[in-house]
C-alpha cells in the first residue's frame, strides 16, 4: 500500500510515539500505596493503556481490564491518581525510536500535522513539551477537547475541519484498535505501529492499511 501524500497525517500519542508506561507506572503504584492496595505490575499497565486515564484507574483498581469498581472507590482513587501522575508525568517516558525520523519525514510533505489523544490535556501537552515533540504539530486534540474522544470519529472529523481538508485525503499514524476504528469511521487512511499498546492483541488482527515497525518506513507508504 503507497498513500499519495495526504492531506493531512495525524498522530496517537501513547504507544505511537511516545512508551509513556513508565510514567503510569509510577503514578499508579503511588495511588494504590496511597489507598493501602496491592502495586500493579508494569506489563498490566502495558495491557490496561490507552482509553483514557479513567480507564486506567478502574482496571488498577480491579486488577481487570474490564474492571469496574465500586463508585465510592473510583471517586476516591481519581483524584489521587491525577495527583501523582502529575508529578510522574513525562519523567520517566521515552520517544520511541525511528518517531523523529518519521515526524520529519512527515513535516517535509508540507501538509497539516496534528496529534489525537484520548490523554487530557493537563497530562498532554506538558507530555509533549518534556519530550521535545510538541514543536511538530500545528493542533494537539486531547481526550478531553472535544465531548467525544476515540474509537468515535468526531477528534479526527474535528481537525480535518479546522485544517479544511476532506477527511478522505487524510492520515491516521496509531497503534490500537481504537485508532483503527476511529480513522475507518472518519474515512482516513490508517497505519499502525506494531509496538503499541492494543490490550494484548496484534493490531494486524484489526486490518488497518498498513502495520510498521518504526516510524522510519514512512517514506515508503508515504510518498510526495
Amino acid at each position: 500500500m503507497v498513500i499519495v501524500k495526504p492531506a493531512m497525517v495525524l498522530f496517537d500519542l501513547d504507544g505511537t510515539l511516545v512508551d509513556s508506561v513508565p510514567d503510569l507506572l509510577v503514578a499508579v503504584n503511588n495511588m494504590q500505596a496511597e489507598l493501602g492496595n496491592p502495586e500493579r505490575a508494569e506489563a498490566d499497565i502495558r495491557n490496561w493503556v490507552g482509553n483514557g486515564i479513567e480507564k486506567l484507574v478502574e482496571r488498577a483498581l480491579t486488577n481487570q481490564l474490564d474492571g469496574k469498581p465500586a463508585p465510592q472507590d473510583f471517586a476516591e482513587a481519581l483524584p489521587i491518581f491525577k495527583r501523582h501522575y502529575a508529578e510522574s508525568n513525562g519523567q520517566h517516558s521515552c520517544v520511541f525510536p525511528g518517531v523523529i525520523e518519521g515526524l520529519e519525514y512527515i513535516k517535509s510533505l508540507g501538509v497539516p500535522v496534528g496529534c489525537v489523544t484520548n490523554k487530557a490535556a493537563d497530562f498532554t501537552l506538558p507530555l509533549l513539551e518534556q519530550t521535545g515533540l510538541k514543536a511538530y504539530f500545528e493542533t494537539v486534540i486531547s481526550g478531553d477537547s472535544l465531548p467525544l474522544k476515540k474509537p468515535d470519529p468526531a477528534p479526527l472529523i474535528y481537525a480535518a475541519g479546522w485544517f479544511k481538508v476532506n477527511p478522505f485525503e487524510c492520515l491516521m499514524v496509531g497503534d490500537s484498535i481504537s485508532d483503527v476504528k476511529a480513522a475507518r469511521a472518519a474515512g482516513f487512511k490508517i497505519i499502525c505501529m506494531s509496538y503499541g499498546y492494543n490490550h494484548g492483541e496484534d493490531i494486524r488482527d484489526y486490518h488497518p492499511d498498513a502495520v510498521i515497525d518504526s516510524m522510519t518506513s514512512l517514506p515508503k507508504l508515504v510518498t510526495r
